[in-house]
């Protein structure tokens, strides 16, 4: 099947309709405008443009990725980093997006997390492998080794976390 090359002009009104119904990473909206079948210049072009029109902002996108995926799913900063480095996002607004984690809530969130998946495994007679299945859980979620170990020691010995 044959796809007509966009006008920069209507590229340009996909595109910020794009943009404008959620927030983009700077590679995502290059790829979306390459799958228009425009040339190299036209692309920056464009992406300069929704720059400076506020469409398109790494920044607010990283913050809002990282606020999203640690309310909503649960995601430790281990598990963001990589997702946002994934997007290709700058280290710089990786570092802001984690700053606007909540450090209490972060804690409460893993807190709740362990003490979920400990009870989850009530049936398993042995301490240690109890432990071992929660640590695992959480260093997939995201969570640093340093937050989970403490918890796991509480959880062993009985003591709430």
């Amino acid at each position: 099947m044959f796809y007509q090359q966009l006008s920069k002009e209507q590229a340009l009104q996909k595109i910020r309709h794009y943009c404008g119904y959620q927030e983009r990473s700077h590679r995502e909206v290059k790829e979306k405008l390459y799958g228009f079948k425009l040339r190299k210049e036209v692309v920056e072009e464009l992406l300069a443009n929704l720059i400076e029109e506020s469409y398109l902002n790494e920044e607010r996108f990283a913050v809002q990725f990282a606020g999203g995926k640690f309310r909503m799913k649960h995601w430790g900063r281990v598990k963001i980093t990589h997702a946002l480095r994934e997007r290709g996002v700058s280290q710089y607004c990786i570092n802001k997006a984690l700053d606007e984690i909540n450090e209490d809530a972060y804690k409460e969130t893993l807190k709740k997390l362990a003490e979920r998946k400990w009870q989850s495994l009530e049936r398993e007679g042995n301490k240690v492998a109890r432990a071992q299945k929660t640590r695992l859980y959480l260093l997939q979620k995201g969570y640093e080794p340093p937050y989970i170990e403490p918890l796991l020691k509480k959880l062993i010995s009985g003591n709430e976390p």
